[in-house]
């Protein structure tokens, strides 16, 4: 592996798998940054470094996110910061193609992570589920086109996509029904910035027969008036039983390509097959403040999707974790915690 180390003005060679950026003044433990470096996949877009927020929205990142600054990371310069070639190379050509938002620089670390995160797919939610619902569930996967131990993640063998992951998601659907417990009726898929209640989706599964046919969720239609299909959108999570789950795979339905819209392929097959999309109000593919308050007033809701501009650990702990009487009335109710 070769490292090019740059102070803003060194060209990288052609053989380097890195660019790490960093200041006159900054120590480095050369050993050490190899041996982090080399737990990523140098043919994969990284963006690596300590990462800074703002605590309060501030004139100089152009008061930037400023319902919640916290959401938004961006390096450390004096720390050093890497970026894989792949993402060097890709940044490259969106600047020749494309002008910067803006003509003034004022912090260049926060523009430059603003402009990289709005192009590339790499600002990862998993800490946000790992202080939320992570707790609630009995078995819970992480898939990634890399496998990375300390989350830990599962890697698919699907390259990553820029737009629809439907490759991936029937890779998701391959693995449940192949190496999970046949004792695990439910399978649910959500991205990694869902907010969910695993306590309270237990509750509405109890009203579903796992030995039929269930495809759950959020249902959109595409040109139902002219002979279109409904799905279920993938953002306020996606719940299968088991039986849906072999339907599917034993029909030949599949992706017309590994980076088609998932959710609406599986509109299109469960829609073939003469399955039932069954729609649950209470399954968000937006944040709390995009449904009118009247509308959420009358809801105990199962799922919001999106971070953007929030607190999501807050919107959590305000809209979805179980309260007290829901906790108190959830003993009265036997769930098998293996059922998710």
């Amino acid at each position: 592996m070769i490292i090019s180390f740059v102070s803003f003005s060194v060209a990288y060679g052609r053989n380097s798998s890195w660019i790490f950026f960093c200041e006159e003044d900054t120590r480095i433990q050369v050993v050490k940054l190899l041996e982090i470096l080399g737990r990523f996949d140098t043919s994969k877009e990284w963006f690596l470094g300590k990462a800074l927020y703002d605590e309060e929205s501030t004139i100089i990142h152009h008061y930037a996110f400023a319902e919640n600054p916290t959401v938004f990371k961006f390096p450390d310069f004096a720390a050093g910061w890497a970026l894989s070639i792949p993402l060097v190379n890709k940044l490259a050509t969106k600047l020749k193609s494309e002008p910067l938002k803006s003509d003034f620089t004022i912090d260049l670390k926060h523009e430059f992570s603003s402009n990289l995160c709005f192009h590339v797919n790499n600002c990862f939610a998993v800490p946000v589920v790992k202080q939320t619902w992570e707790r609630e569930a009995a078995l819970i996967e992480y898939y990634s086109d890399y496998r990375d131990i300390s989350i830990p993640t599962i890697d698919l063998g699907v390259p990553n996509t820029e737009r629809g992951h439907c490759g991936k998601t029937f890779a998701i659907l391959e693995r449940y029904l192949n190496h999970s417990s046949p004792r695990t009726p439910w399978l649910v898929i959500v991205d990694d910035d869902t907010l969910i209640s695993i306590f309270r989706l237990r509750k509405l599964l109890s009203c579903y027969d796992p030995n039929e046919p269930v495809f759950l969720g959020e249902r959109y239609g595409y040109g139902l008036g002219t002979g279109g299909y409904s799905y279920i959108t993938g953002g306020g999570g996606m719940v299968f039983s088991r039986t849906a789950v072999q339907r599917l795979l034993a029909s030949k339905c599949r992706c017309y390509s590994m980076d088609a819209p998932d959710d609406m392929v599986l509109g299109m097959c469960f829609s073939g097959l003469g399955i039932p999309i069954t729609h649950s109000p209470l399954f968000h593919q937006a944040r709390p403040m995009d449904y009118p308050k009247e509308f959420l007033s009358h809801q105990i809701p199962v799922s919001f999707h999106k971070h953007w501009n929030i607190d999501p650990v807050k919107v959590y702990f305000t809209w979805l974790a179980p309260n007290t009487e829901e906790a108190f009335n959830g003993k009265k109710v036997e769930f098998n915690r293996e059922d998710l």
